[in-house]
């Protein structure tokens, strides 16, 4: 619900919700050099360079992250930062974790401290952690029921090579191509029914509810509930690329077709597009809508209207399109020219022409749950959508020149 931006000189700016991190100015002088940010709901991590070495600074909601007073004094010598919903964990130089935020969320690392050593990546659920040690072995924390609690897989958890989460289970992918699921089997913590299945896996996507996973010979291997896209179809075969909304996926074929399954509302229907989903390079996805770009630059969308779904009324505007970005309900393309194109709910980012007359020349788009941030080649910054969620940075306009990143 809230935008913030890293200038070139290393400063900070932030905007939206004042009460998820749109306001930093408590912490505004803390906020130099730095290298990036990192969010959870509702708060910011900043990591940024001090006399003590890499440091941090959080500003947002207390509850979910937005302040890491207890922890300070070991917060030095980070080198990276992650979030769950209302947590954030850091991963120090020397291997070790620091907590702190909601303790259901992973905010509380207590209980398994001493076995969080020689850490080199984190990865999230909603209210859970796990961390991928240097010898290959996971450490989890957090809300048991979302994927914190990994006793009853624990001995399979070797050589792990990555994590990924759906909102309240983990799935993991060893190196020998197997995968060790955990957590709610309402989210696809339970892959039993298709373990036969995963082997040789080379990449893994999660829906809300649902994981599935690619193997070698590119077919399409799905679990966790059907109506969250749990049950991939016969013809997910020769698959190079994966992608998820809230309860649906689409596959990207190697001959550029796509195919798509799950839940209607959550874009797992294309048959109304099937016929023009062909030479298709790449897809992106809105909590319940997709598009895809197609190797001439124009793009196919389908799922609800009102998500995105139509992007019939632009569809003369959408070529030579280079990236899609979306929030909840709404997509926007930036095309070659810098020029942008939007579609889907107004009120979440659909509807740009309040802005358009300045939205040229732009390099990079980021979005919030309801609103966009677009990032121009003169280092400028152009929001539009909620204003609840940072489609307004009227107030802080003029600060917003020569940005670097947004997050």
């Amino acid at each position: 619900r809230a935008f913030a931006s890293i200038r070139r000189d290393g400063s900070v700016v932030s905007w939206g919700d004042k009460l998820s991190g749109g306001d930093c100015s408590a912490v505004q002088q803390s906020l130099t050099q730095v290298r990036c940010i990192r969010a959870s709901q509702a708060a910011f991590t900043a990591l940024h360079g001090g006399a003590g070495g890499w440091q941090l600074v959080t500003w947002g909601a207390p509850f979910a992250g937005g302040d890491s007073s207890a922890v300070q004094p070991e917060l030095r010598h980070v080198k990276e930062i992650f979030a769950s919903q209302a947590a954030f964990a850091a991963v120090r130089e020397d291997g070790s974790v620091i907590t702190w935020g909601a303790a259901y969320a992973g905010g509380d690392c207590r209980d398994v401290k001493d076995q969080l050593q020689e850490v080199h990546a984190i990865r999230a659920s909603a209210v859970a952690f796990a961390a991928i040690k240097g010898d290959g072995h996971v450490v989890t924390w957090g809300m048991d029921r979302g994927g914190g609690d990994s006793s009853a897989v624990q001995e399979e958890l070797v050589d792990i090579q990555d994590i990924w989460a759906t909102e309240y289970a983990f799935a993991a992918l060893r190196a020998d191509g197997r995968v060790v699921t955990w957590g709610s089997p309402d989210h696809g913590g339970d892959c039993s029914s298709v373990r036969e299945d995963l082997f040789e896996v080379t990449e893994l996507r999660a829906s809300e509810a649902a994981f599935a996973a690619i193997r070698n010979d590119g077919t399409c291997v799905a679990w966790g509930p059907a109506d969250a896209g749990g049950t991939a179809p016969q013809e997910a075969q020769k698959v190079t690329e994966l992608r998820a909304s809230e309860g649906a996926f689409a596959a990207l074929r190697s001959d550029g077709t796509v195919v798509t399954w799950g839940a209607a509302a959550s874009g797992g229907d294309s048959s109304g597009v099937q016929e023009r989903l062909a030479g298709v390079r790449e897809i992106c996805a809105s909590k319940m809508a997709f598009a895809a770009i197609r190797g001439d630059g124009s793009v196919v969308a389908w799922g609800p209207w009102y998500a995105g779904g139509d992007a019939s009324d632009v569809e003369d505007e959408l070529f030579e399109v280079q990236e899609i970005c979306a929030t909840h309900r709404a997509f926007a393309a930036r095309r070659r020219d810098g020029r942008v194109v939007t579609w889907g709910s107004d009120s979440d980012g659909g509807d740009s022409s309040a802005v358009q007359d300045r939205l040229h020349e732009v390099c990079e788009l980021r979005a919030s749950e309801g609103a966009f941030a677009a990032q121009r080649a003169d280092g400028a910054v152009v929001t539009w959508g909620s204003g609840n969620c940072g489609g307004d940075s009227a107030a802080v306009k003029d600060l917003l020149w020569d940005v670097r990143e947004i997050c």
